[in-house]
């Protein structure tokens, strides 16, 4: 047990060690999704939805996004470029959608994370997964 204890400690050192209570302030926080239209897990989705769009807790870098498939089949047709609208917090991707369908798409993801804010740090990583109706 006492093995085992003490793997645990050196295994979670560097995690811990990253940022510490006392550093971590709403300023110095990764930002995170705080709203997403459509929401998560929503099933009845008007397939002439438009465009999907992402609220972030704080104002984010211009020009960088990362809407990241998980299959070809569940990623939603493009329409145009994604943008941010003046509140620098909410990314908004157009869209085609088709009835009676899921969809799922990350926001960030380990391997991309070209959502940041406007100091440089990478958003959460963020699954949304949504259906419209048949």
């Amino acid at each position: 047990m006492k093995t085992l204890t003490v793997a645990m400690i050196l295994l979670l050192s560097p995690a811990l060690a990253l940022v510490s209570a006392e550093e971590l302030t709403v300023a110095t926080a990764r930002p995170v999704v705080v709203e997403t239209l459509p929401k998560a897990g929503a099933t009845e989705v008007d397939p002439k939805t438009d465009e999907i769009k992402v609220v972030f807790s704080k104002d984010m870098a211009d020009g960088g996004w990362s809407w990241v498939r998980v299959s070809e089949e569940t990623y939603p047709k493009t329409t145009g470029k994604p943008k941010y609208l003046k509140d620098k917090r909410t990314c908004v991707l157009p869209v085609k959608l088709k009835a009676g369908k899921t969809y799922a798409l990350w926001i960030n993801t380990s391997e991309y994370e070209n959502f940041t804010d406007a100091d440089g740090r990478a958003a959460v990583p963020y699954l949304l997964v949504f259906q419209t109706k048949k």
